[in-house]
């Protein structure tokens, strides 16, 4: 005869220690005693390992290996987190919401395309798990699968149609695919569902403005405010390396900062000024540094001295200097840079709104000859901006127009073999990286709206370029570089420039609204050095929030 052994009743298990250790550890860690919870999980885990062979102690093992996990998620000790999170698979590899987790220790890490397939696993295990779907969707937009992220959310929008959520991610997932009326219906229906959803908010005001719609983003951003001063942009990792208050003008212009701000180490908290009243200083909560993106001088002329005022009042380290940025208008920046030896800027008159511009007047006024550049103050690209042959064209050019106009000395910048090329270095803090080298066979040049995508020589000569400059700009450009740096003052900006037939650096723009990007797909050689820029921009910031939280 054969005899089995009796499994343990319940009120066995409860007295096993293993059990005890994961009640104990659930209760401590519900009061917020972390620490203790962890050392009563790693007690009940060690416990269990005295005994592999009771049948009735597996399920708990997982279970204190989960628990753990969920704890030090809790503390942002990630790695910790995904090892305990494995161990419990190991042991149970039916735990669908272990497979959830170590998602989302995968998506904290800054790694969507591992979370993905760590939540079609949970999915395996259990199609129907909220979580997973959800955290699945996001994975998507984060790795730029908008199309199956939509039909996901779709999907859930279905099953749950009061989750505001699940809009909200609509909205994103609309908008990028540039279904602007889809986007704007569902950011609504979020914030109809969630009063409180001041994200939706802000993203409506943000269509609305890029439509034309001012007072409609206005009504979208003073609402959002009164909800949530800051926008909030949490770090990857937890807990964060530090935090900043970032500086926004709605309706100015700003530094792109999307790319700049992704993936970071650090929290970004983003306070939107839009009149001459400050914000309550004691609701900002504490931080490390601020990073003034209000860059546009021309635009944010009335916002930049209320930005100026609260960088000083917060008394915390400044990147970009809302005093400084008032002073690159393009006017003002041909006033900063003269005497630069091999620098050449273009002279330039600023036609204030209102002005005679009448043949007559407008010759006698210009301190250069035709042909001349003109163009709407606080404008970027090539929209408004023209080369005009003569005083009559000039005249015809501004008559119908409001604001105030730059006239700019036109500098013929071609070489030799007939094409132009324009230059972008960023400037981070003592760092000037290349960014990009447009070429075309016209004065006005933009990258995107060049045909360089068509034409291999132009890529291999961009690529060269990227790779080392000094084949094109000399040491003693770069001296006039750093000359230009240190007079414009600011720890982030770009410059637009090219050489011009005697070899001296030509400024067409300086200013901190250029913008990075990582859309390069037409030329992937670029990632690389865009990479570079964002790993140098990130060191600045560590290093001027090191002494505050030194501090």
């Amino acid at each position: 005869m054969t005899s089995t052994s009796a499994l343990p009743s319940t009120d066995d298990m409860i007295q096993l220690p293993m059990v005890q250790q994961l009640v104990r550890g659930q209760q401590l860690q519900a009061e917020g005693r972390l620490d203790e919870a962890i050392l009563a999980y790693k007690d009940g885990i060690e416990a269990a390992d005295k005994d592999p062979t009771n049948p009735m102690a597996t399920a708990t093992r997982a279970d204190l290996h989960a628990k753990l996990g969920n704890a030090h998620m809790l503390r942002g000790e990630l790695g910790l987190a995904g090892a305990s999170y494995t161990a419990a698979l190991r042991i149970a590899p039916h735990m669908t919401a272990c497979w959830c987790n170590l998602g989302n220790v995968q998506m904290q890490s800054g790694q969507p395309q591992d979370a993905i397939a760590l939540y079609m696993q949970a999915l395996k295990v259990n199609p129907s798990h909220w979580p997973s779907r959800t955290n699945l969707a996001q994975a998507l937009i984060a790795t730029g699968q908008m199309a199956a992220a939509k039909s996901l959310l779709l999907e859930l929008a279905g099953e749950r149609p009061q989750d505001s959520q699940v809009k909200h991610h609509l909205g994103r997932v609309c908008f990028e695919l540039n279904e602007i009326e889809a986007a704007l219906d569902h950011f609504g229906q979020a914030a109809s569902l969630n009063p409180r959803d001041a994200e939706s908010l802000y993203w409506i005001g943000g269509i609305r403005q890029q439509l034309g719609d001012d007072s409609a983003a206005q009504t979208a951003y003073a609402a959002a405010a009164q909800i949530q001063p800051l926008i909030r942009k949490r770090a990857i990792k937890s807990p964060p390396d530090f935090r900043l208050l970032a500086l926004y003008a709605p309706f100015a212009g700003n530094t792109p900062a999307e790319y700049l701000f992704k993936d970071a180490a650090y929290d970004a908290d983003t306070l939107a000024l839009f009149d001459s009243s400050g914000p309550d200083v004691s609701a900002l909560g504490a931080f490390d540094l601020v990073v003034n993106l209000i860059s546009d001088a021309d635009q944010a002329e009335t916002v930049l001295p209320v930005a100026a005022d609260l960088a000083a009042r917060l008394g915390k380290p400044v990147i970009n200097d809302p005093a400084k940025i008032r002073r690159t208008t393009r006017d003002a920046v041909a006033d900063l840079l003269p005497g630069i030896e091999g620098c050449r800027i273009p002279k330039i008159l600023r036609l204030p709104a209102g002005s005679d511009v009448s043949v007559a007047a407008l010759s006698a006024m210009l301190p250069f000859a035709f042909p001349l550049l003109a163009r709407p103050a606080g404008t970027h690209g090539g929209d408004d901006f023209e080369k005009i042959e003569d005083v009559a064209g000039l005249s015809k050019f501004l008559g119908s127009r409001q604001g105030d106009h730059y006239l700019i000395e036109y500098v013929d910048y071609a070489s030799r073999d007939g094409y132009f090329r324009k230059y972008r270095f960023l400037f981070v803090g003592e760092q000037i990286l290349p960014y990009h080298l447009a070429i075309g066979n016209d004065w006005k040049l933009h990258h995107d709206s060049t045909d360089m995508a068509d034409h291999p020589w132009m890529q291999q000569e961009e690529a060269a370029f990227l790779s080392y400059p000094p084949g094109v700009f000399s040491a003693a450009h770069f001296k006039t570089l750093r000359t230009i740096r240190d007079r414009i003052g600011l720890d982030f900006f770009g410059i637009d420039c090219g050489l011009d037939h005697a070899g001296n650096l030509l400024v067409f723009e300086v200013n901190a609204s250029m913008l990075v990007h990582e859309q390069n797909e037409a030329f992937p050689y670029k990632d690389p050095y865009v990479r570079m820029i964002k790993q140098a921009f990130d060191a600045l910031l560590a290093r001027r929030a090191g002494p505050a939280r030194r501090a």
